[in-house]
């Protein structure tokens, strides 16, 4: 599968430009991730994970993790993205648990840019080009600050990378800054 399909399928899917973007976000931390981690040559290979990681969420959320299976299985793709996508509704929505290190980031970023993203939102600039890792560690404590990013979901994804929390949250900002938010 190419990038430009997985963005076609995505938008096929996704209207609303939220969900773009954070699609567009995890495919640029993902991308970022393969290559820090030694995986350069799969790249792209994350990168489309990250892309099409929540391809059902805005239609199917009751059933998210499980109509992205379906729907990808119709088209015949590649049943290492379909398992990789569904890996990151372990333990929430599906039991397929992230067995591949791009499993483990994509389950331990998914969360986590979306509360790096809202507290970068705090800041004057609205960028994570100067957010700083106390910021984030102060609003990850504050369970009210986009409570809809499970901090048990980021800690559970830290701990499979072997990660200590504070690692993945700097190594997650440094990500997102290389993010080009362009389709």
């Amino acid at each position: 599968m190419t990038r430009e399909e997985a963005l076609k399928l995505l938008t096929e899917y996704n209207k609303e430009p939220f969900h773009i973007r954070h699609a567009l976000t995890v495919e640029g931390v993902m991308k970022y991730f393969a290559q820090e981690l030694g995986y350069g040559e799969e790249k792209e290979f994350w990168g489309i994970v990250g892309l099409l990681h929540d391809l059902d969420f805005e239609l199917y959320p009751k059933e998210h993790c499980i109509k992205e299976q379906q729907i990808m299985r119709e088209r015949g793709i590649d049943e290492r993205i379909i398992h990789a996508t569904a890996s990151h509704g372990y333990a929430l929505t599906v039991d397929i648990k992230p067995k591949h290190e791009m499993e483990k980031v994509l389950y331990a970023v998914d969360e986590l840019t979306g509360l790096i993203g809202a507290v970068a939102l705090m800041l004057p600039t609205k960028s994570v080009q100067d957010l700083e890792l106390k910021s984030v560690k102060k609003k990850y404590k504050n369970l009210k600050f986009a409570a809809g990013c499970s901090r048990d979901v980021i800690q559970r994804g830290a701990d499979m990378l072997g990660w200590e929390l504070d690692e993945l949250i700097e190594r997650t900002i440094l990500a997102m800054r290389t993010v080009n938010q362009e389709a």
